[in-house]
């Protein structure tokens, strides 16, 4: 187990949840996934973002273990923010998208 400072192992021995980030400019999307997640006990939705920008910020100050990240969004794309996410390893990312473009991964 990976434990970050400040971070506190659970009493019981277990693994710390998985925490992650939702980044998806429709706020139906967002709250589907929480939704969903919501019911894992090994997964905490830690954050939300309707944008790359927004998400850039929150994965600075919440420290996801992984980002939910849509492709196309307003402001910053999923693109352009998971690049920046990989840049300063803030955390893994999972791209999201009902595109069928190859020029959409890498």
């Amino acid at each position: 187990m990976t434990v970050t400072i400040g971070d506190t192992p659970p009493p019981d021995g277990r693994e710390a949840p998985l925490r992650v980030l939702l980044v998806d400019d429709q706020q139906l999307v967002r709250s589907g996934f929480s939704l969903i997640l919501s019911v894992e006990e090994d997964i905490t939705v830690v954050g939300q973002a309707a944008d790359g920008a927004a998400a850039l910020v929150l994965a600075r100050d919440l420290r996801p273990d992984v980002i939910l990240m849509d492709v196309q969004m307003p402001v910053l794309d999923g693109i352009a923010a998971t690049a920046q996410v990989v840049a300063e390893n803030l955390a893994r990312v999972i791209v999201l998208t009902t595109f069928d473009r190859d020029d959409y991964l890498f």
